[in-house]
């Protein structure tokens, strides 16, 4: 009978160890899960360009212009039709919506010359010219 308990104590110790085992095999395999991840990339580190070493970019320049002049106006740009560079900054020419009309072949437009520095600050504009949509005009 000594041998029966001995052995049925020995299983479940055995069990016991093996559950044990287990439990810390689980913990061990977390861990190394965590240990897994990468490290987070590092941003490279640059000194910062000053703005004078920038070269403007033409498009955001056209696009700051017209902001300007819809925010003076309060009249919607149909679009920018030209940008020239001068001396001291940019000529932006922009098409504004004048008066809407049904059909909007009649609507009026008009051509608006708007003067920025070279960082896109408003110097000034001045209505060019004014004429119906669908009448061909002398560009």
């Amino acid at each position: 009978m000594a041998t029966t308990d001995s052995s049925s104590t020995g299983t479940s110790a055995s069990k016991e160890s093996s559950g044990a085992k287990k439990t810390s095999a689980k913990k061990t395999s977390a861990k190394k899960t965590s240990a897994k991840k990468a490290p987070a990339p590092r941003k490279r580190a640059s000194a910062p360009r000053a703005e004078a070493d920038r070269p403007p970019n033409p498009g955001r320049i056209a696009a700051e212009a017209a902001r300007q002049l819809v925010e003076l106006t309060g009249k919607e740009p149909e679009g920018v039709v030209g940008l020239d560079r001068s001396d001291d900054g940019w000529k932006v020419e922009v098409e504004v919506l004048e008066v809407s009309r049904i059909p909007n072949t009649t609507d009026v437009l008009a051509m608006y010359e708007v003067e920025v520095d070279g960082k896109g600050s408003l110097q000034g504009y001045r209505r060019v010219r004014r004429y119906v949509r669908g009448v061909p005009g002398g560009d």
